[in-house]
């Protein structure tokens, strides 16, 4: 039995990778260990509750305004003594946070393998994102299997001298949560009250989904991103609803310049249910966020992204996302484009894969054990 060890700290990896816990908790092949960092201590809890996950050992390691750096440093410390408790044979890894890199270098600093979930995205930019583009240019230099979710993360991979056997497209375990969580959300009314609510509250205006959180984002582009959304609000085109991220500057930056905008509703961070139940009901999504990126497609609602590159292009040439940018009248063109034409919803695309990740991602593994896996490119599509 192969002992495995997950380390993350953030929402968007513990939505990620709990399809891919969760299935191998169920495999007698796998000891399964959960190091959550508290990087995003009360969002990652809730999603990991959500999903029925206790961490076996969390991390306290979050001071509000401390420098990367410094977080960086306890980050890889601490995750070192958590994988000497728990001495595993292995190390999971998901995307590009400061918590994935410290666990991976940790990992390998101890001369363990690393698995790395997500791999191979790339923007062309160190800057965008920021410091995300460089964390995952790092993980790849020391992982042992890259888990590609599309073709076009593959083929990065091997434009950077990686090795071919080490590398498999998986498709994205993103939809398999998404799927998950959707099944629940038939079954128990329970589930997503808040989102129910926040589409009960918009009445018969079609809901613009709205998120900004990146830190490249902050200051002047953020500002414009506001004059633009209370722009498209101004002519009554739409309700635009928009959690707001619980960073203290991007927080005081939106609500200062939102909280009073007729037409715009600003709500605290949504549990991941509730969030999806409004993603459903939505006509379009403005957003700087990744994950949101490769969610919004496969629910069939059009994306515009508030970013001057993204490293999910596989969404922009299917036809499910558009880059905007950040600058206020290509925001308010774009969006005014799309909420004038008919209402109604879009079919599902899924340019990031189908379900089934996280099974793949655990087969992998399992035969990484015994010999040297084959690369997987034929299964999914391009």
């Amino acid at each position: 039995m192969a002992r495995i060890m997950f380390i993350f700290g953030t929402r968007p990896e513990a939505i990620k990778l709990a399809p891919l816990i969760l299935a191998m908790r169920d495999d007698i092949r796998f000891d399964v260990s959960v190091c959550f960092t508290g990087q995003h201590r009360d969002l990652a809890c809730a999603a990991l509750q959500l999903f029925g996950i206790v961490a076996d050992h969390a991390l306290d390691l979050m001071v509000e305004g401390q420098p990367l750096d410094i977080l960086f440093g306890r980050l890889l410390a601490e995750t070192g003594a958590a994988i000497d408790r728990i001495a595993p044979d292995q190390v999971i890894v998901q995307g590009d946070t400061a918590s994935a890199l410290a666990g991976a270098l940790a990992a390998h600093y101890r001369q363990l393998p690393v698995a790395h979930v997500e791999a191979g995205l790339r923007s062309g930019s160190l800057d965008h994102p920021w410091p995300e583009e460089a964390h995952r240019r790092m993980i790849a230099t020391v992982a042992g299997l890259h888990f590609a979710p599309t073709r076009r993360a593959v083929q990065a991979l091997l434009d950077e001298n990686v090795p071919a056997a080490r590398v498999h497209l998986t498709g994205n375990t993103v939809i398999d949560a998404l799927e998950q969580m959707r099944d629940r959300l038939r079954g128990d009314p329970s589930l997503g009250a808040r989102g129910r609510d926040l589409v009960a509250g918009a009445g018969d205006r079609p809901i613009v989904l709205t998120t900004c959180h990146r830190r490249e984002t902050l200051g002047e582009p953020l500002a414009g991103i506001t004059m633009a959304l209370r722009a498209i609000a101004a002519r009554g085109a739409a309700h635009i609803l928009m959690p707001v991220h619980p960073a203290p500057e991007v927080r005081r930056i939106i609500t200062d310049r939102l909280a009073d905008a007729p037409g715009i509703r600003l709500v605290e961070p949504l549990d991941y249910a509730s969030l999806l139940h409004v993603l459903d009901s939505a006509r379009l999504v403005l957003t700087d966020s990744g994950g949101l990126q490769e969610e919004a497609p496969a629910m069939g609602v059009p994306v515009l992204i508030l970013r001057e590159t993204t490293e999910r292009t596989e969404a922009i040439d299917a036809g499910a996302a558009e880059l905007v940018g950040r600058a206020p009248e290509r925001i308010i063109a774009a969006a005014m484009r799309h909420l004038g034409q008919p209402g109604g919803k879009r079919a599902p695309l899924y340019p990031f894969g189908t379900a089934g990740a996280a099974r793949r991602i655990s087969e992998l593994l399992a035969a990484a054990r015994t010999r040297s896996p084959e690369p997987a490119y034929a299964d999914l599509p391009a």
